[in-house]
């Protein structure tokens, strides 16, 4: 079956159409509608893959104790694993032309599915934020160097930023909200170029970091801290664990929400060719750009620089500055709306399908985006990853659980896709929630939330066994095994539920 949605009859789509839970932006995509192949879901990882977060991935595992090695192999496995339920969770939206928020009211129910949808959704604010932020920073420091006293001592300053870098912020942050009110189109047309794009600036700049500190620098000869007679030694496993969760928690998200993408695809072997060529190869790579780099510019410069504005800051000429600044904003506002703010806006879209349309989900996307401040989420590179990203994987490990158990193994890959948007339909469990998934999620969450504030310091490390703080740096596994398991056998016993 290429496409189910070709086969309805047009009585059927009609009926589709007609019901509550309708709006054309979660609608099914029609077969004609079908415009990505193996290269534009390959163009679309190592788009998303070439961002600044990405080049900031290894540098701080290495910031960890890790050599540049381990730091990178460890980033090519973590984004191997969650190739896994990336591929998976596609399936469904390329064989059914539906989006996330909709394939999810199979398993939680029709209003049931707001849980995941909304878990999701504040991530990619977060996220969203993140990205904002990065892209307003590169602007400023443009501006900053053709207008210095905009980076003078004693500029005002609101939320702990000056009031200039506010400014840029805010700037690229309205230039992603035309985007979105652009529409998908303007979203496959960006991903397109930058991909090429950064992946060119990536190179060029690590050939002239090669060519100007004579070699990549003292990172890549530095041995590991974990190794024999080394400040860690022994102490390998216990940072590795928990930083392959960071990386699986860095697409965590879009292995939920892949089928807003995989909707489009013209097949299953381009959703998963396209993605296995995409995904683990385009982290590593601009993963080992970033360490090189980042190793160069404690020769040239006499400190380790690890965001890369902050290294193109610090040229001289400037057409290449600006050019390269430029390049860096069109390549972060083409990662955050296609990884940040399509989700989202079909997630809050999902809330109320008759009054928020997908530019609206946009727009709250974009807000979130802004009252979350940023800036505060990356200051710590160390809380980025063990806070940030291990965090939220404890939640989004059990959701993926359970849709990829209840589609593969409690529905055998059949889907009513009528009844999915009808509120009186088979997926409406019990008042449109179905308490099976509900008390899944929460039982898989569960284990890591004792380690969790131990994190954040809400509770001392003491108060509470050890293996239970342990268990918080396998959050995703733990989650993701727990969830598929007990929703398995609870849909088993109570399958109305």
């Amino acid at each position: 079956m290429a496409n189910y949605y070709q086969s309805l009859d047009a009585a059927a789509i009609d009926g589709v159409r007609a019901r509550s839970l309708y709006n054309p932006d979660l609608a099914p995509v029609t077969w004609d509608r079908r415009r990505w192949g193996l290269a534009s879901f390959a163009a679309l990882w190592i788009s998303m893959s070439a961002c600044i977060p990405t080049y900031m991935l290894a540098s701080s595992l290495i910031g960890g104790g890790m050599n540049w090695w381990e730091a990178i192999l460890t980033v090519f496995v973590g984004n191997l694993i969650v190739l896994i339920p990336m591929v998976l969770n596609a399936h469904a939206g390329t064989r059914y032309g539906i989006p996330f928020p909709v394939l999810c009211r199979a398993s939680f129910g029709t209003r049931g599915a707001n849980i995941p949808a909304l878990l999701r959704a504040l991530v990619a604010c977060g996220w969203f934020g993140i990205q904002t932020w990065i892209g307003g920073s590169a602007i400023y420091k443009i501006l900053a160097i053709f207008f210095p006293a905009l980076a003078a001592p004693g500029m005002g300053t609101l939320f702990g930023i000056s009031l200039p870098q506010f400014a840029c912020f805010l700037l690229f942050w309205a230039i992603n909200m035309w985007v979105v009110y652009l529409g998908i189109d303007s979203i496959r047309f960006l991903l397109n170029i930058k991909a090429p794009l950064l992946i060119a600036l990536g190179l060029l700049l690590l050939a002239w970091a090669y060519r100007t500190a004579g070699g990549f620098g003292p990172i890549l000869s530095q041995p590991s801290a974990f190794d024999p007679g080394q400040p860690k030694a022994g102490q390998f496993f216990s940072f590795f664990f928990p930083a392959l969760t960071g990386m699986i928690g860095f697409w965590a998200t879009l292995s939920l929400n892949i089928p807003d993408f995989s909707r489009y695809a013209r097949s299953q072997r381009d959703q998963i060719i396209g993605q296995m060529l995409g995904l683990p190869p385009s982290m590593a790579l601009y993963a080992f750009i970033g360490v090189a780099v980042t190793s160069a510019t404690a020769i040239i410069y006499g400190e380790t620089i690890w965001d890369p504005t902050d290294v193109l800051a610090r040229f001289t000429d400037p057409v290449l500055l600006v050019v390269a600044m430029l390049a860096l904003c069109i390549a972060t506002l083409a990662t955050n709306i296609a990884a940040n703010v399509v989700s989202p806006a079909n997630d809050f879209s999902h809330l109320a399908p008759g009054k928020i349309s997908f530019r609206t989900g946009g727009l709250i996307t974009g807000i979130f985006g802004v009252l979350i401040m940023p800036w505060k989420l990356v200051a710590d590179p160390s809380g980025y990853i063990f806070t940030w990203l291990i965090g939220y994987s404890a939640l989004l490990g059990p959701i993926g659980g359970i849709m990829i158990a209840d589609y593969f193994i409690v529905r055998r890959r059949q889907l009513n896709v009528e009844a999915l948007y009808d509120e009186a339909g088979e997926y409406r469990y019990t008042n449109g929630v179905s308490l099976v998934a509900v008390a899944a999620f929460l039982l898989a969450v569960l284990p890591s939330l004792p380690g969790f504030l131990v994190t954040i310091k809400a509770i001392p490390a003491g108060s509470i066994p050890g293996f239970l703080a342990e268990m918080y740096n396998y959050a995703w596994f733990v989650g993701f095994a727990l969830a598929f398991v007990i929703y398995i056998g609870l849909r088993r016993i109570a399958p109305r539920s």
